[in-house]
């Protein structure tokens, strides 16, 4: 079946019972320092319809606070604990897993680093680490590389926060942190555990924090394998926009079927301002 862009009929049946929205952010609030179109118009309808929602990320290089000061410069007003990365929610599995003390060596930038060593909770470690961890790193060299497979080789588990192979940027789609892991998956043959989207521990952390159902929310995204997929997993209605990474060509090769395909949130406003009037 050839993916077609949804109609309004579509819309009002999926929105129907929604009453919190989860937003990815790149390719779908912004493009690298860009802000994409219609995103204030629609978080403005959200607020005045009361209606919460919460920005959902893969990406890990940047804090909760640091990612709403980059919002603030787009004109977009959203306090940090509405926002849930990919660092914080590999922190929290880490402690889960792994007693006070463990030795990490850590492959990303340091917003990860923070997250996951900054209070002493776990300690810091290269080529003795008992646990790699890799992220996004835009300061990636062959030496982080050299250090977490000699780690992993002698025995390290190894995490990932996220398989996204790509960032979409300004300039095209740039490698994220999927790339990192496809180098050291060639240098160890160790496949890590990941954490961050399509697994739906941060799309259900994030249903928590606005304090709904998962069936009542819908996540917006812009990649159909990692944002459609763990909104899925997570029980959320899905809306794929073609604003970021994903194609209509890309819905027709997917087993993965968002609830609705939009070209951008312009059909998202204008629904919700139907609603209010």
């Amino acid at each position: 079946m050839t993916a077609v862009l949804s109609g309004k009929v579509e819309i009002e049946q999926v929105l129907r019972d929604v009453r919190a929205l989860v937003f990815d952010m790149d390719g779908v609030l912004y493009r690298g320092n860009t802000r994409l179109p219609h995103v204030r118009e629609l978080l403005a309808e959200l607020d005045r319809r009361g209606l919460p929602y919460a920005m959902v990320t893969n990406n890990s290089t940047r804090t909760p606070a640091q990612y709403a000061e980059k919002l603030a410069g787009m004109g977009i007003s959203t306090p940090p604990d509405r926002i849930l990365t990919s660092s914080l929610v590999t922190r929290a599995w880490l402690e889960q897993q792994y007693p006070p003390g463990t030795r990490i060596y850590i492959v990303g930038m340091a917003s990860l680093q923070q997250a996951i060593l900054g209070d002493g909770h776990f300690a810091p470690a290269e080529s003795d680490a008992e646990v790699v961890v890799s992220g996004a790193d835009f300061s990636l060299t062959y030496d982080k590389l050299r250090i977490a497979t000699l780690a992993i080789r002698r025995g390290a588990h190894y995490v990932a926060t996220n398989p996204d192979k790509t960032f979409p940027s300004e300039e095209g789609l740039i490698p994220g942190a999927g790339a990192i892991i496809a180098a050291l998956v060639a240098a160890t043959d160790v496949t890590p555990v990941v954490i961050g989207k399509p697994e739906p521990a941060i799309m259900l952390q994030a249903a928590a924090l606005l304090g709904v159902e998962p069936a009542q929310v819908l996540a917006i995204g812009d990649r159909l394998d990692t944002d459609v997929l763990a909104g899925q997993r997570a029980g959320f209605r899905t809306a794929l926009v073609l604003t970021g990474v994903a194609t209509l060509s890309d819905v027709d090769d997917s087993h993965v079927r968002p609830d609705l395909v939009l070209p951008n949130l312009e059909p998202l406003v204008d629904y919700f301002r139907e609603e209010r009037s």
